[in-house]
């Protein structure tokens, strides 16, 4: 048996260039991932099956579920003549905005290149994640990045300045393809200066890094769920140092640096969110590896 981890990941910026000739858009967006991740336990099949269970009753386990298709396609790309089960316990929220389907398929990715004994790199299983979905390559490295293209095209960066990141998510999920649809690039007024936030992040100034934080799916996301607008400013007005919406939403987050406004925060949300969470930054990443080996 191999566990990989599998964190979650926030936006800390989030631009829509434009809507490309192949129907997708084009993104320019800095992300990081974040001390919340589910695990995935792979276990091998001597039989080319491939199972997938999961400690939620919303996720499928089917070929709907990522780490199924990640798992599949590896196995067809490289012929293998061995399956595996793949068990996901998860703490990602679902269709939350932050990549946990994408997490668990590059998990998968990582993990499966162990088991199988294929010895693929890691850009070599980024490229396969490509083909899986637009997060996945930045979930196969981990840590920080600016991300081009559909999200595929990566530079990676140092770690943001340390801190606590509080997570509200709604009671209810967020289409991704439906807000995406809801996008008219040509009517975006604001965009976020991502270059400046990358030499920021670069400097480690905090406080200017929470200042151009921004995300242009937020107002598309905010008229079609109201609820997203009402946790950004209860968040804001408990006295976080930055708050965004991440990806597509729902999940609204903040970064405060001091302990004890992070507890007044968490106990001041519970009263009107069900799930929240209080991690810290991953930063360069955490040895994403749990290195489980049976």
């Amino acid at each position: 048996m191999i566990s990989e981890k599998a964190p979650a990941k926030i936006n800390l910026s989030l631009d829509v260039i434009r809507r490309r000739e192949d129907g997708y858009h084009e993104l320019e967006m800095v992300m990081t991932m974040i001390d919340l991740a589910d695990r995935v336990d792979l276990y091998e099949e001597r039989y080319p099956v491939i199972r997938v269970e999961s400690s939620s009753g919303v996720v499928p386990s089917d070929s709907q579920n990522l780490a199924y298709q990640a798992a599949s396609l590896l196995q067809e790309r490289y012929r293998v003549s061995r399956g595996a089960s793949i068990y996901i316990d998860k703490k990602i929220p679902v269709a939350a905005g932050l990549a946990g389907g994408s997490s668990d398929a590059a998990a998968t990715l990582r993990g499966l290149n162990r088991l199988w004994e294929l010895h693929l790199s890691l850009d070599e299983l980024a490229r396969i994640g490509e083909e899986i979905g637009s997060d996945v390559p930045f979930c196969i490295y981990g840590g920080t990045a600016l991300a081009k293209g559909r999200g595929e095209v990566l530079t990676h960066l140092p770690a943001p300045p340390s801190c606590w990141v509080v997570l509200a998510k709604p009671a209810f999920s967020v289409s991704t393809k439906e807000v995406y649809g809801a996008l008219r690039v040509d009517h975006i007024t604001r965009r976020p200066d991502t270059d400046k936030l990358v030499q920021v992040i670069k400097a480690q100034d905090y406080e200017a890094m929470c200042r151009l934080m921004y995300n242009v799916l937020e107002e598309v996301t905010m008229k079609m769920y109201p609820e997203v607008g009402t946790y950004k400013r209860l968040i804001t007005r408990f006295g976080a140092d930055a708050v965004l919406m991440s990806g597509s939403g729902p999940t609204v987050f903040a970064l405060v640096r001091q302990e004890s406004r992070v507890r007044r925060l968490v106990s001041a949300l519970r009263g009107f969110c069900r799930d929240v969470y209080a991690v810290r930054l991953l930063g360069h990443g955490l040895n994403l590896r749990e290195n489980v080996q049976k």
